[in-house]
């Protein structure tokens, strides 16, 4: 699931042992990285692996896609063959909670000056996305979640994402809950809203590319989406206000070699640096960690990412904590829901 799963399977390989001058066995040559996927990895890539690759010889074989229950398998077995790990943010916090991952060493990473909720004890936040409300241009704007859950101010179809923490919330400030208070959530009031527009839902998307393709051939005319697969679309729009941002992670798992942890932190070090995270944004519509970011992709760029400061303080952020403990109740509560859709 998460915003782009794909597999492209990618074998690990063991580095030879040479010998070299006071130490026994040289670093690897390869190291693997498990990812989500798609043109997320094609970034990665491109701004991080290639700069790391050019500096320490050493090259990332990357797989995808990146489930929680690949890296419990991995750990579980004690074979584990991954340097690097991506999550999303309700999966580190189960990861954390189930004891799967290593420390970071921060001061290996020695990282350049990021944005503080990227940096956790167990993960650095790599890549910002935003989920928004968006609509066709022809359509009547929408300001608030209020109107956008209004079928009859604001008719029309409308796709909603099959999962629901990314849109009980939505429902439950459309219903008139502030966004500072949408945690922890009022499950019962989320769902009774919910079946307030389910006639007017046309498709319950599972895939990041459903929305705005719908949207353009007239489909349907409200959609939940993510920012990043609307900011570029001309007959598209979008806001930010009472959107919801949240952080992808880039994890070490438990028991990986200590060879592959100091390479994997060089290459976290990589994803720091503010000029391979423009890189990254010319590939993808996602922003970096970087405090930086906007000083070189200029002011006018920047204002369409989720990190900027403007687009930051009109959203409100993820509580992955909350659905590391109450999420598998709320997806089996969602499975009842969908049989009566």
């Amino acid at each position: 699931m998460k915003r782009r799963d794909f597999a492209i399977g990618a074998p690990f390989v063991i580095a030879a042992a040479t010998l070299g001058s006071g130490s026994v066995l040289a670093q690897p040559k390869v190291i693997r990285m498990v990812e989500s996927g798609g043109k997320s990895g094609e970034s990665i890539e491109v701004a991080y692996i290639k700069p790391f690759t050019a500096k320490t010889g050493v090259r990332v074989s990357r797989e995808a896609p990146n489930p929680l229950g690949k890296l419990r398998a991995m750990v579980g077995s004690g074979n584990v063959s991954a340097a690097l790990f991506e999550l999303g943010s309700p999966s580190l916090a189960q990861a954390k909670a189930l004891g799967l991952l290593d420390k970071l060493d921060w001061a290996a990473i020695d990282p350049l000056p990021i944005f503080p909720e990227a940096r956790d004890d167990y993960g650095m936040g790599f890549q910002y996305f935003s989920t928004v409300m968006a609509w066709r241009a022809d359509a009547k704007a929408p300001a608030t979640w209020a109107d956008f859950f209004d079928v009859d101010r604001f008719p029309g179809k409308r796709a909603l994402p099959d999962y629901p923490h990314y849109l009980l919330q939505f429902a439950l400030i459309g219903d008139g809950v502030s966004a500072d208070k949408v945690f922890p959530l009022d499950v019962d009031r989320a769902f009774r809203k919910l079946e307030t527009v389910k006639k007017s839902v046309s498709v319950w998307w599972k895939a990041g590319t459903q929305p705005p393709q719908l949207l353009k051939d007239n489909e349907v005319r409200y959609a939940i989406s993510w920012s990043t697969r609307i900011v570029d679309e001309p007959t598209l729009r979008f806001t930010y206000d009472q959107g919801m941002y949240d952080i992808s992670w880039l994890t070490v798992p438990k028991g990986v070699e200590p060879a592959e942890k100091a390479l994997a932190m060089k290459l976290l070090h990589e994803v720091t640096v503010p000029e391979n995270q423009v890189r990254a944004t010319e590939i993808i519509k996602l922003s970096g960690n970087s405090v930086d970011l906007e000083r070189l992709v200029g002011a006018e760029k920047f204002a369409t990412f989720p990190t900027a400061t403007k687009n930051k303080a009109s959203q409100f952020r993820q509580d992955a904590e909350w659905w590391r403990i109450n999420g598998e109740a709320v997806n089996k509560r969602w499975e009842t829901f969908k049989l009566a859709l």
